[in-house]
This record gives C-alpha cells, sequence and structure tokens, in this order.
C-alpha cells in the first residue's frame, strides 16, 4: 500500500507543471479542442479546489476502498458536463457564481468533519453543484472550437484532479488528523471569499 502511494504521489509530482502553465497566458495554436478543455479546470482556484476536495473527501470518509471512493467524483464528473453540455446551448441558471461558491463551503466542510453520507446523498450533494461547474465551464468554452473534444479534456482533468484528492485522502486518512482539516479549511475559506463577492 505505501509502495503503490508513494508511486501515485510521484505522478502527480509530474503531473504538477503541466497544471501550472496553465496559468501562463498563452493562447497559441495548442490551445484548442481537447487541450483548451483539458486546461480551463486547472485555470480556476475555485473549480480547481471544490473537484480535489470531492477526490478529498471521499477517501477520508469512505468506508472501503471500492466503490465507496468512487461514487462522489463519478457523479460529479457526469453533472459537470451535463451542466457544460447546457451552458453550450445556451442554457440560463440564476446564481452560478454564488452557487459554485456556495459549493467550496460545503465540500470544504464535508472534508473538515469526515462527514460519511449514504452514496445516494452523496452523490445528489456533489451532483447538484457540479451542474454550477459544468454550465461556468460551458459559458466560457462557448465560443471555442471542436466542443466534443474541448468537453473530452475538461471530463479528463476534472477525473485527474478527482484522482489527485482521492490519492493525498487515502494517504491521509490514518497518518494525519490535522492536514486534510488544514486543507478543508483553505476551501472554506476560499468558498466565503468567493460568496462575498459574489453577492
Amino acid at each position: 500500500m505505501r509502495h503503490s502511494t508513494s508511486k501515485t504521489l510521484a505522478l502527480i509530482a509530474l503531473l504538477l507543471p503541466l497544471a501550472a502553465s496553465a496559468h501562463t497566458g498563452v493562447d497559441g495554436g495548442m490551445h484548442h479542442g481537447f487541450v483548451t478543455g483539458f486546461m480551463h479546470p486547472l485555470t480556476g482556484a475555485d473549480h480547481l479546489a471544490a473537484m480535489v476536495a470531492v477526490g478529498l473527501w471521499s477517501a477520508l470518509a469512505a468506508r472501503r476502498a471500492w466503490p465507496d471512493l468512487l461514487w462522489a467524483p463519478l457523479a460529479f464528473a457526469g453533472m459537470l458536463l451535463a451542466g457544460a453540455l447546457a451552458g453550450l446551448a445556451g442554457v440560463q441558471l440564476p446564481a452560478v457564481e454564488p452557487m459554485i461558491a456556495a459549493s467550496l463551503l460545503v465540500l470544504g466542510l464535508l472534508v473538515v468533519t469526515r462527514v460519511r453520507l449514504p452514496a445516494v446523498a452523496a452523490m445528489v450533494v456533489v451532483g447538484v453543484f457540479a451542474v454550477f461547474h459544468g454550465v461556468a465551464h460551458g459559458y466560457e468554452l462557448a465560443s471555442e472550437q471542436g466542443a466534443a473534444l474541448t468537453l473530452a479534456g475538461m471530463v479528463c482533468a476534472t477525473v485527474l484532479l478527482h484522482a489527485i484528492g482521492i490519492a493525498f485522502g487515502w494517504a491521509l486518512r490514518n497518518a494525519n488528523a490535522w492536514l486534510p482539516r488544514v486543507a478543508g479549511a483553505a476551501v472554506v475559506g476560499l468558498g466565503a471569499t468567493l460568496l462575498a463577492q459574489a453577492i
């Protein structure tokens, strides 16, 4: 288990420069289609924090590795895609930014408290919030060419961020009680700041 965790964390460390490159602001030919979609969740602290928090909470609250680790991340990725399709289609939802901020508050508190919810309840909670994250992505990506590839890249990045959260959560669930709480509190703080700006 330790060897597997070490390999996972090493892979994440190798992928971090890719995430950092999303903040360079370069809009060359690479920033279209799949790459645009992949980079998009990595460029906003709100989306990145929410997706990692979903994975972190899933790992911290899981009673067993499978399938408990997967319910919430799968629901988030699926409903994010549904929301993005709605956003691309021009569907207007009210209070998108406040709901994204609220999602950070709720997800951060779930990480801090390690609350265990039934699978259906966990999927509903993260799924509702994921729709708003997806709609925001859809609005922003509406002008991009190659919507299918863009959405595929976005979902792949989302799954990667969930996996990062799961890997860290699983590694820390028995090792440190305070570090996940600090991470959750940071997500709560970000959510509170964004909510104050949005209302």
